[in-house]
């Protein structure tokens, strides 16, 4: 359909808090600057100072619209953030209080050309209103008064760091002919093995429609409708086939259109699937088609955050990132803002599951009608983007709700939020059936606390900001990490250099410390924490280490981080640890620097990153040390059965010793056998026995497939890593025939947590250990490098070995 906005011009104005109330009284001196729609104030004044608190002022954005033959039309705002008038034509026609509800104007009479004048008014002046105080406050924000807005915490949360807080219209502002269809609701069911969709529709006015159904593959199901003006039909589609996350299956989707009068009108992606939320015993197991899935991923945050926009090329490039590393599932948080349709549409494409959070973050909601009318629109706007979605599966109330009176000292009677409890949920029964909701994240399942990490949904911050050790994930019996492992995450190197100019800014300089997370009102940031685990880790002094070497400082802080992300999810990922999944908080940085995020705002991997990958791979090897039993192994298989054979690789100072056992792991299913067994007689392999000296220096386990095909592998070093001069590393790169590049790294010794740093380049794997004489080959995929230069280096080797194409030298 055609849009009469495509390519017009948008101008933005500021002006004094309420000083100008109607377009026609705008002064003729006022400076004006094009504006990007969508976007915000930042987005158009970028690092200019005009914007520097855009909730101090009021703002105008306007466009005179050409309308060409068009005499009646719609006007479909996306979103406008916060509180707005819309006027068309200097008639007031739209009073926006949410920036999470879409607005529409039909129909407009015009003639040649449409005004349009959006003005966003100063949220501070609304907060200076009085009004009813929370039972509690939020630790989140300052300004407690915004529990009475539809608004996010984004550049209003210090925690999320130093982002402007967006202003204006952040959603698509459209124009266009009135459609033919004008509402719709869809929503999919699975009865055995038939697929049901149902498809509730309002035309215009009344035309001759059929539904068309296309598999993407055998053909286009057609259902003849007649004359219609109203249409409620149900389609049975037999013997579908499911939609699964990517890790366990197909992520199998249809296209859903409506013809009316001969035009098609595509009414978007579904799928089939069922999906449950098993709280049995305490725990929060998701069930996904009769199977129960391990869920890894993160929380999601926009990959613009100051226009709040992207295109979709982006969303994808970033989502096959996390697809690529096995994650599958990504959480929206209640904190921050609905993502766009293009985000859904590529989730459901690409298997990748979504936890979305209803806005609600800390804050004790209001319940005056007012309010609870604009979350009545807001989650219908939310409905109408993700109905039939496959990719959603579950629905919480919102981001720490229920966490934060908790941590107050509210009884549990005193905490109650009557939305949370019963609007939210009976809402996702009518218009999202199937969908599990949790009335919050963090929340219990049998009653214990919301702050208890072993019961229902937790956020488990006791490795990382609470400075447990790493033995706790262990004891500590989370059931599902809806957010974890947060730190302050260094950039890799050449990152560092392109956002700071070099190391030396790090852990002190100002430009540095403002992209640290610190929660609000605390003496200490997730810097301290960092360091608190490189220390605890790896016993030296990192305060010390920074004064000579800012760029090993960093690297006993990535490889610190490393060890706890293996740590974690080694252990959360084996059947044996009732945890069904784990979220780290965050996917991506919203500011270059050591944010929470495993991949930087460039999209580049932090070295958190490949441990997350390495654990998440659909067959993955887990391997423990058990102390005076050994080292286990944990063979977990996401797709189908599998028969193979498991080697384990003794490494000593004059070679290697292999055993070997065939072993077969069912589907969704996993075998755990001690390193012991498989070798068969005592050998002491983790030096847990002291009988003199070590033995060995790496275990390395893999699992071959039948054709002796390598599939994983996971390496463990023995003991205390010493830094040394060298540890014989070596590295050499070639061209393939297909033009792509790949890297064998080996090392005469053990070579603790390797650094493949290339520039311009993403390497298949990184900081991971490597066992003497066991060469690895990894691929590098460009980011628009040419060719590949840069070195490789490990944690516990003063020497790096220098990367380029045909050459191979060292320096120190």
């Amino acid at each position: 359909m055609i849009d009469l906005l495509d390519g017009v011009r948008w101008r933005l104005a500021r002006t004094d808090a309420g000083s100008v109330l109607n377009p026609g009284d705008l002064p003729d001196d006022l400076e004006w600057i094009d504006a990007v729609v969508p976007g915000t104030v930042a987005a158009a004044h970028g690092s200019s100072s005009a914007a520097s608190n855009p909730d101090d002022h009021d703002w105008w954005f306007v466009a005179d619209v050409p309308t060409g033959e068009h005499r009646r039309v719609r006007v479909t705002f996306g979103g406008i953030a916060t509180r707005a008038q819309i006027w068309i034509d200097g008639v007031h026609r739209r009073t926006v209080t949410s920036m999470f509800v879409p607005e529409t104007v039909d129909p407009i009479d015009c003639g040649t050309t449409v005004a349009i004048a959006v003005h966003v008014e100063s949220l501070a002046a609304h907060l200076k209103s009085r009004r009813p105080r929370g039972r509690w406050r939020s630790s989140l924000i300052a300004a407690q008064g915004l529990r009475h807005e539809r608004t996010t915490m984004l550049g209003r949360a210090p925690v999320y760091g130093p982002v402007p807080i967006p202003v204006g219209p952040w959603r698509p502002v459209s124009m266009t002919p009135i459609p033919d269809v004008v509402r719709v609701e869809l929503s999919t069911s699975v009865s055995g093995t038939d697929g049901i969709v149902a498809l509730r529709a309002d035309l215009n006015a009344s035309g001759v429609a059929r539904i068309l159904i296309d598999d993407n593959m055998t053909g286009v199901h057609t259902v003849e409708l007649g004359t219609v003006e109203h249409i409620d039909r149900s389609v049975t589609l037999p013997d579908v086939e499911l939609w699964w996350p990517h890790t366990h299956g197909a992520p199998r989707t249809y296209r859903v259109a409506l013809e009316v009068d001969g035009i098609v009108h595509p009414m978007g992606i579904v799928g089939f699937r069922t999906v449950d939320l098993d709280r049995r015993a305490g725990g929060a197991a998701l069930v996904v088609n009769g199977k129960t899935v391990f869920c890894r991923g993160g929380t999601w945050t926009p990959l613009d955050p100051v226009r709040l926009w992207s295109p979709e090329e982006d969303l994808r490039a970033a989502l096959e990132q996390l697809r690529v590393a096995g994650l599958n599932m990504v959480r929206v948080v209640g904190t921050l803002v609905y993502e766009q349709p293009e985000f859904w549409s590529l989730c459901a494409e690409l298997g990748i599951m979504v936890w979305q959070d209803v806005m609600f973050g800390t804050v004790d909601p209001p319940t005056d009608e007012t309010f609870t009318a604009a979350v009545d629109r807001e989650l219908e706007a939310f409905a109408d983007t993700v109905a039939a979605n496959p990719a959603l599966v579950v629905v919480s109330g919102g981001s720490e709700t229920q966490q934060q009176p908790t941590m107050m000292g509210l009884a549990a009677e005193d905490q109650r939020i009557t939305l949370l409890d019963s609007a939210v949920p009976e809402f996702l029964a009518d218009r999202l059936p199937g969908v599990p909701y949790v009335t919050s994240s963090p929340s219990s399942t049998q009653g214990e606390l919301h702050t208890h990490v072993g019961d229902g949904i937790a956020h488990y911050f006791g490795v990382g900001g609470y400075l447990r050790p790493l033995s706790d994930v262990r004891t500590a019996g989370v059931r599902f990490a809806a957010e974890c492992l947060a730190f302050a995450v260094p950039p890799e190197r050449a990152q560092v250099e392109k956002f700071f100019g070099s190391a030396a800014l790090a852990g002190h300089h100002p430009e540095w410390k403002a992209a640290v997370p610190r929660d609000r009102g605390s003496s200490w940031d997730f810097e301290d924490v960092r360091d608190h685990y490189a220390r605890m880790i790896f016993g030296v002094d990192p305060h010390l280490i920074r004064r000579d070497d800012a760029e090993l400082y960093l690297d006993y802080g990535r490889a610190a981080i490393v060890e706890a992300f293996t740590e974690a999810f080694g252990h959360w990922r084996r059947a044996s640890s009732g945890c069904a999944g784990a979220l780290v908080l965050t996917l991506r940085d919203t500011v270059p620097g050591a944010g929470w995020g495993i991949v930087d705002t460039d999209g580049v991997p932090k070295a958190p990153f490949y441990a997350l990958a390495r654990a998440s791979a659909p067959v993955a090897l887990l391997l423990s040390d058990n102390g005076l039993d050994g080292y286990s192994v944990e063979l977990v298989n996401d797709g189908p059965a599998r028969a193979g054979t498991l080697r384990v690789v003794l490494h000593t100072s004059r070679g290697k010793h292999e055993f070997e056992r065939a072993v077969t792991v069912d589907s969704s299913s996993s075998i755990e056998l001690t390193v012991d067994s498989v070798i068969g007689t005592f050998t002491d392999a983790n030096h847990a026995y002291r009988f003199g000296s070590r033995t060995y220096s790496a275990v390395t386990v893999l699992f071959l497939d039948d054709s002796d095909v390598e599939v994983t592998r996971t390496t463990a070093l023995v003991g205390v890593q010493s830094r040394q001069n060298t540890v014989g590393l070596s590295a050499t790169v070639v061209e393939t025939d297909s033009g792509a590049w790949s890297l064998t790294v080996r090392s005469d010794w053990a070579a603790q947590y390797v650094c493949v740093d290339i520039d311009g380049f993403e390497a298949s794997d990184s900081w991971f250990h490597l066992a003497p004489n066991e060469p690895r080959t990894l691929t590098l995929r460009s980011r628009g490098a040419s060719a590949p230069r840069g070195h490789v280096r490990a944690l516990n080797s003063i020497e790096r070995v220098s990367v380029a194409p045909k050459v191979v030298s060292r320096t120190s």
